[in-house]
């Protein structure tokens, strides 16, 4: 018996030591057999995770597919909230899963760990990627007379320049490795959400506010594409779920925190996606931010505070794409210099995509659609049925996953088409 619980110990070792995990607290990345994490402060953890660059996007979703598209956003926040629980079954099958690539990897093997890997990499790419179009955007509003002259009458102004310019300074945000402060930086994730939403919600109801005045569109089957594939942005945390579960000192309540982590979640972004749309209707830009007056005080709380989350997760978020390339390839770990090469080139990279396709709103929805239903419902679903079996099975969980897939399906296709349609008819 004991050498059976020490060679599932070793098995275990090894299969953490081939992937990197989502960086979240300190705590939550200890790999014990053992989780220390309350019930509360995995619900905070979630609440975190799930609090993203989405709550901006959402009015500019819900004025693409008109007030019916709020329904759509339920469907799609109840369904995610199902897949995340199929993880935690997933988890339960085997001890030795501590991450989502792990699940990939009892599922099909090698194969898919490396296909759920390049897929939370890509996304998370995307992500970084658009929190510096979303920064040059904003400061842009701030401060529109910024240049960078360079050589002398080479001169570098508006947008593009703040790009550079925030790049450079979150530049050493990717070199470092210990991410244990920016870790808990970032953890104001709930806080600026609701800063931000206040902020709006006074700038509408307020005396000299700018009122609730838009009453937009019923339906609006155009812009239904963009709407689903934001919607699904705003619930993509998948990554994160697993290494919630195995840090939670009791996992059986693991189900409820998740419960409760979607249900507060979705009613913020439905709140904010509302009152954005009452307030400025099919004027909405991809970031409500750009549509708040500079001159009120309230407008300037949240954009500002809209600005310190991507400023402080931007490392974060490109950790686990740099630890996935140093892991593969070896040579850069073992050479600081060329570690550093590699993490400023691909700063560079994001730097050079966020140039050649500032779109915020149309980046974000192909992020959605394209990378973020096949980490966040499809490969859940698929993975389940293979570890569990329960593709053998007929009955009402093999009805809701098949629900779950088609729908999944049907907005990874048509997001995706409509996303790559619309950056293409914007260059």
């Amino acid at each position: 018996m004991k050498k059976f619980l020490a060679d599932e110990l070793t098995k275990c070792k090894m299969q953490d030591s081939q992937h990197a995990t989502v960086p979240l607290l300190p705590e939550l990345n200890r790999h014990n057999s053992a989780g220390t994490t309350s019930f509360l402060k995995t619900i905070f953890n979630g609440l975190n995770a799930l609090s993203g660059l989405g709550i901006l996007s959402v009015p500019y979703a819900l004025s693409s597919g008109g007030w019916l598209s709020l329904i759509l956003m339920i469907i799609i926040a109840a369904t995610t909230f199902y897949t995340g629980l199929l993880i935690k079954r997933c988890m339960e099958d085997d001890p030795c899963i501590r991450s989502y690539p792990d699940i990939g990897y009892k599922a099909f093997g090698s194969t898919g760990r490396l296909i759920i890997s390049i897929l939370m990499n890509l996304e998370l790419y995307l992500v970084a990627t658009g929190s510096l179009i979303l920064l040059g955007d904003n400061l842009h509003r701030l401060l529109p007379n910024v240049e960078i002259h360079v050589y002398g009458d080479i001169v570098i102004g508006g947008r593009q320049s703040l790009v550079l310019l925030v790049a450079i300074v979150m530049m050493p945000t990717v070199w470092i490795d210990n991410m244990s402060t920016l870790s808990y930086v970032s953890a104001t994730g709930v806080f600026t959400s609701l800063v931000i939403l206040g902020s709006i919600l006074w700038l509408g109801v307020s005396v000299d506010g700018i009122g609730l005045q838009h009453k937009g569109v019923l339906f609006d089957w155009n812009g239904l594409p963009t709407a689903f594939s934001l919607y699904t942005f705003c619930f993509c945390s998948h990554a994160v779920f697993p290494t919630l579960y195995s840090s939670m000192w009791n996992p059986r309540q693991f189900s409820f925190a998740l419960l409760l982590c979607f249900m507060l979640c979705t009613v913020v972004i439905a709140s904010m996606a509302i009152l954005g749309y009452l307030m400025f209707g099919s004027d909405l830009q991809s970031q409500i931010t750009l549509n708040l007056p500079t001159d009120r005080m309230s407008a300037k709380v949240a954009v500002y505070t809209a600005l310190l989350n991507p400023i402080a997760k931007y490392g974060l978020t490109l950790k686990p794409t740099v630890d996935s390339i140093e892991n593969h390839f070896k040579w850069l770990r073992e050479n600081r210099s060329r570690s550093l090469f590699m993490r400023t080139a691909l700063v560079g990279s994001s730097v050079v995509l966020a140039l050649m396709l500032p779109f915020f709103g149309h980046l974000m929805s192909l992020a959605g659609s394209l990378f973020g239903v096949p980490t966040s419902i499809l490969l859940p679903c698929f993975c389940y049925l293979k570890i569990s079996g329960a593709y053998k099975r007929i009955g009402v969980e093999s009805a809701v996953i098949v629900f779950a897939v088609s729908m999944g399906i049907v907005i990874l296709v048509f997001g995706t088409y409509t996303s790559v349609l619309q950056i293409v008819y914007n260059l």
